[in-house]
């Protein structure tokens, strides 16, 4: 069982360790995790009494902050971070709503069906521009060598400098433009104040700013910061780790689904949906250009 999943290697999962005691006392099993444990009367998360410690004075958003980081956020980077699962929560008749509320359609015993269809949407196009900008922004800083800039120019030159080297690469910039939000998505403006107030305007949301003011210069066009990048940033500046940020948008996404498959339930429009396109269906011959 060399290498295998069950393999009893030193540390490994499922491994024998010293004096351990798991589901199977008897032999030592041990299983490592700083998240959650029970034992007949008592549940514990993050180290804590999940019922005397947590229930009642911790919020949900602050406990999911806690639950990645593994340490307790700050009174300001809850409120930011809190922020940013409002912001990407709903969006109206986006993809990932219709895709749950046809879903739900199709299958009203399968709630979860119809939650796990719109979260599946969540890409490069929906939701996942949360990530996609925090690690971009992330790349930049990082590959820079010395002291990040000192005012607005230095972060200009650098903004300028990335986009440049992303356009000649073939590349898009995530975060820049919206199909709705034509000028102003606004939801960025009060995000970047919200974390101006609390001290937490960082690096990231810095950088992502100074795009927003040079991109025209390297593009030839202007288009706005949106919602999705510059929650990118901020989670970012909130020292979360870039590779896990589409995380934290399908984590808010899945509140607002839940909010799409409720009102189908009362007031459904799926049929409507579904008919409009099913009765508007015109066949193609697949040699037409």
């Amino acid at each position: 069982m060399s290498g295998g999943t069950g393999s009893l290697g030193a540390g490994g999962a499922g491994s024998l360790g010293a004096g351990g005691a798991g589901a199977d006392g008897a032999r030592g099993l041990s299983f490592p995790t700083s998240l959650g444990t029970s034992s007949a009367d008592q549940i514990r998360l993050l180290g804590q009494d999940l019922t005397a410690d947590l229930m009642g004075k911790v919020s949900f958003g602050e406990l999911a902050f806690w639950l990645v980081a593994l340490r307790r956020p700050t009174p300001a980077e809850t409120r930011v971070f809190e922020a940013v699962l409002v912001a990407l929560a709903d969006h109206g008749f986006t993809p990932t709503a219709i895709a749950a509320r046809l879903t739900y359609l199709s299958a009203p015993d399968s709630l979860q069906g119809a939650l796990a269809a719109g979260l599946l949407g969540g890409g490069s196009r929906f939701l996942g521009v949360t990530e996609d900008c925090g690690r971009y922004l992330h790349d930049v800083l990082s590959h820079r060598p010395g002291r990040l800039p000192a005012d607005d120019a230095g972060w200009d030159a650098l903004a300028l400098e990335a986009v440049r080297e992303t356009r000649a690469a073939g590349r898009f910039v995530p975060g820049l433009g919206h199909p709705v939000h034509n000028v102003t998505d606004p939801r960025t403006p009060v995000l970047i104040e919200i974390a101006e107030q609390e001290g937490l305007r960082g690096p990231h949301l810095r950088l992502f700013e100074a795009i927003g003011r040079v991109h025209e210069q390297a593009l030839g066009r202007r288009l706005p910061l949106n919602g999705a990048g510059v929650c990118g940033a901020a989670l970012a500046d909130l020292g979360l780790p870039v590779e896990l940020l589409r995380g934290f948008a399908l984590l808010a996404r899945a509140a607002g689904l839940l909010g799409q498959i409720a009102e189908e339930h009362r007031r459904p429009i799926g049929m409507d949906m579904y008919l409009t396109v099913d009765r508007n269906a015109v066949y193609m011959n697949p040699d037409q250009p």
